[in-house]
């Protein structure tokens, strides 16, 4: 289990899984997310939320996985952008860990 911190003061924080993390690897729900600009601000979490939302409708039955990464992260009350920073950094960080161990 890893902890993101939510906020900049350290204050809140959100508790996300390996399995929360493979949820976000399979859906690519992170790939080409950030403009050009790298600038992660609530525009980028409500795009985010919009795409899940879009997932979530356009398939019939709804993945579990992908329901526990809502309720879990994405639309935790303490998902600021400060908090999908962290998630995008703690993301790019397990991939880089998993491929070293791939190798």
């Amino acid at each position: 289990m890893h902890k993101i911190q939510a906020n900049l003061s350290g204050t809140r924080s959100i508790e996300v899984s390996d399995a929360h993390l493979e949820t976000i690897k399979h859906y690519s729900l992170l790939d080409n997310l950030v403009d050009s600009n790298g600038i992660i601000d609530e525009g980028v979490l409500d795009k985010l939320k919009l795409n899940i939302r879009s997932l979530l409708e356009g398939t019939g039955n709804a993945d579990k996985q992908l329901l526990d990464l809502c309720l879990d992260v994405i639309y935790n009350n303490n998902m600021k952008a400060y908090g999908l920073r962290e998630l995008v950094a703690l993301y790019a960080d397990w991939l880089k860990k998993r491929k070293q161990l791939a190798e």
